[in-house]
């Protein structure tokens, strides 16, 4: 390929100089506001009250795209917009996991709206770049590529008709055309996605960073919700940011010396106990393979089993011994928690890269166990190649497991067969199939353009063109608001299950993950304790995403004494690490109170925006029967010991004498009940009404009662 060619072959189609801002405690109070429909940029001041009550990150790309949209405002619509924000602790390099960045955009799964997280250093460089957002709305005529100079104070948008569109090729590309010289690609960071982005509705963003050590571009994902999907319906085919260079405080913080302390700390523990605890240096969050296995949570052909015999296959041993080691693995300068592990290098197999040496960032957990045992595959080649795909495709790799899970449960149950999927045997365990189907959606032809729309649209095909029971698709199908599953087995724990199907974009664990908590450790044992959980644990995590925090260095690094404060699951060290960071960027009087204050407006916001939309109350909060119990005869009688000790116990139903199926309808009878009974519990915890649909008097407490907010919950209120 050459890149001085493909770099001619840009047209200038317009050009904007500005002055750069500099932060000044964590912001620039400056919004970059690109119209591609007229090629118009706008510089926008953010006002006071958006900063005090949205924060950042998710908070400031929610408010943004409330404001740009109608409530009846389609996801492919020229007025859909992407707004990527990072917050005001993203950017330092004194603590680790400081590089977060939130897209925020309306889905085309879900048709409300969503948001995602990324890795990479494109959140932080914007904002070394001078914006605390970036706003994108209207549609291209044809393929462009947006780039951010903050080295001169330039933002240009350039038609790009040469450049492959996937993201591991186009990233590497970008990089070297934008980099000055060499030893500055570091200082370029870029947002792809890919081909199967254009035929599915889970495309997702790549966000790029450059890895000295290793001499490659890699790539971190905001996966969920289809951000990618509509990044390529505008026509974007990159974005890239440009900056002069990192150093030590382009925050402008208050208390840098308060910032290094807790850094200093933080940097000892991991040190000193990750190889004890989770071992993310070097296995990454692929260490929770064979604990979910042991636990019976690793989920296995569509979440019907928690276990199997060949899980160790593909347990953390073996991606330990797949990853290169001994390379500092941080997605954002400064960060020590080194777990973004990569294959490297990898010979690709199949596809349109086949011969090809390339790194695989990954597999993360999630993408072991969904591409892995949850469609019946324990092949750890077949999982790298999957992954390798689905990321320079732009496909979200937790969707489109959980996608392939039900496509192949639904083979095995005859909803499906060679003829219906143009000859491709989707039983469980082919991987010729399921990589195959795969490329076809990249290519967008054949079965792979109904795959690729998702879970919600397959149940709906399925059942009008194939005869499919409604019923039967709704019980195994695990989608929730539009969005798939990731990768836990949900029945033994209730809270988990509301930690799944009451969140807010959708079942993903960067809301709630209590599994533990309340199934194996059953420090959630009541319907009072569990919604306790489910109000605190999400408007915490809520809060990584307003300030541009990662969330792992919170808890998979714990201090040695964790276990003897009076509450372990908050890691309460750990909880005032960020006080003491946020108050020494920002200087605003803070504490954990107001951090879930913060968090409380933000996620209550984005509940109301579900509902102006058509959405936010109870009945989508409804979770398929898969995630609580065991949908067939079979699923049940594979755990009928513990089952019928349960319907003993809990249910007050003896077993003895009764068939598999009249126990079956008495533990699902039982089961739904009680997520009914969880509900309630939590609906009135969070400060809502008995149909999920916030108080006013609530709002008003919180500081969420803005005119326009009150004007939709207004006909909601009982």
């Amino acid at each position: 390929m050459d890149i001085k060619k493909m770099f001619e072959a840009h047209k200038l189609l317009a050009e904007f100089r500005y002055d750069v801002t500099p932060l000044e405690k964590g912001y620039t109070d400056k919004v970059l506001y690109i119209n591609l429909s007229n090629n118009s940029f706008i510089i926008k001041d953010v006002p006071p009250l958006m900063k005090e009550k949205f924060i950042g990150g998710k908070g400031y790309g929610l408010k943004l795209l409330w404001d740009a949209t109608k409530p009846d405002t389609q996801w492919n619509d020229p007025e859909n917009e992407i707004i990527i924000s990072s917050g005001p602790i993203a950017g330092i390099t004194q603590y680790s996991g400081t590089g977060k960045s939130l897209v925020v955009t309306l889905s085309p799964a879900s048709n409300s709206v969503t948001d995602s997280n990324a890795g990479g250093y494109f959140g932080p460089f914007v904002k070394f770049s001078g914006f605390d957002a970036i706003e994108l709305q209207g549609k291209a005529k044809s393929d462009v590529i947006i780039i951010i100079d903050g080295t001169t104070g330039t933002v240009s948008i350039e038609e790009a008709p040469r450049e492959p569109l996937d993201s591991h090729v186009l990233s590497e590309i970008l990089t070297e055309m934008y980099a000055s010289d060499s030893d500055s690609k570091q200082n370029v960071s870029v947002i792809t996605t890919g081909m199967a982005a254009e035929h599915s509705w889970v495309g997702m963003m790549n966000f790029s960073f450059f890895d000295k050590k290793k001499n490659r571009v890699r790539l971190k994902q905001a996966g969920r919700g289809g951000t990618g999907t509509v990044l390529r319906n505008k026509k974007v085919k990159a974005i890239v940011c440009k900056i002069p260079g990192v150093k030590g405080n382009l925050n402008n913080v208050v208390d840098l010396p308060a910032i290094m302390e807790r850094g200093k700390r933080f940097n000892a523990e991991i040190r000193e106990l990750d190889d004890k605890q989770c071992e993310m240096r070097t296995k990454g969050t692929a260490h929770l393979m064979e604990i979910m296995n042991d636990y019976d949570l690793l989920p296995t052909m569509n979440y019907k089993y928690g276990s199997h015999p060949d899980a160790y296959k593909i347990d953390s041993e073996i991606w330990k011994s797949r990853f290169k080691q001994g390379t500092p693995d941080g997605c954002w300068i400064g960060c020590n928690m080194g777990c973004a592990k990569a294959v490297d290098p990898y010979i690709v197999k199949t596809g349109p890269y086949a011969g090809e040496d390339v790194l695989v960032d990954g597999p993360e957990y999630e993408n072991a166990a969904g591409l892995g045992s949850n469609c019946g595959i324990f092949d750890p080649d077949y999982i790298i190649e999957a992954n390798f795909y689905c990321d320079t495709y732009g496909m979200d790799t937790i969707s489109w497991s959980t996608m392939m899970a039900f496509i192949m449960e639904c083979y095995e149950a005859g909803v499906l067969n060679k003829e219906r999927t143009g000859g491709l045997e989707l039983n469980w365990g082919n991987t010729e199939a399921a990589i195959e189907l795969l490329h076809q959606v990249a290519r967008g032809e054949g079965f792979g353009l109904i795959a690729g729309k998702g879970i919600r649209q397959m149940k709906e095909h399925f059942a009008k063109e194939f005869g499919a029971d409604p019923k039967f698709l709704q019980d195994i199908g695990m989608e929730n608001k539009g969005l798939e599953y990731s990768e836990y087995v949900s029945k033994e724990s209730l809270a988990q299950q509301g930690g799944f199907a009451m969140t807010n974009k959708g079942p993903q664990h960067d809301e709630a993950w209590l599994i533990f908590m309340d199934m194996v450790n059953n420090h959630i044992p009541t319907f009072e304790a569990k919604a306790e959980a489910l109000h605190y644990f999400p408007m915490f995590r809520t809060w990584f995403g307003l300030v541009g925090l990662c969330k792992l260095p919170w808890n998979d690094v714990e201090p040695a004494d964790n276990a003897e404060t009076s509450e372990p699951a908050k890691v309460p060290e750990h909880v005032d690490n960020y006080v003491t960071i946020y108050k020494a960027v920002t200087g605003r009087d803070f504490d954990n109170k107001r951090l879930i204050e913060d968090s409380e407006r933000v996620y209550n916001f984005q509940r109301v925006f579900n509902l102006r939309r058509g959405y936010g109350v109870r009945k989508y909060d409804a979770q398929p029967f898969r995630a609580a119990g065991p949908v067939t005869l079979e699923e049940y009688e594979s755990r009928a010991e513990r089952y019928d000790k349960q319907l003993k116990e809990q249910v007050g139903f003896d077993p003895e004498g009764k068939t598999t199926a009249e126990k079956h309808k008495a533990l699902r009878a039982y089961r739904e009940g009680r997520y009914e009974q969880l509900l309630d519990a939590v609906y009135n915890r969070r400060g809502w009404n008995k149909n999920g649909v916030p108080k006013i008097e609530f709002l008003k407490k919180i500081g969420m009662d803005l005119p326009e907010v009150l004007e939709v919950v207004a006909p909601f209120q009982e």
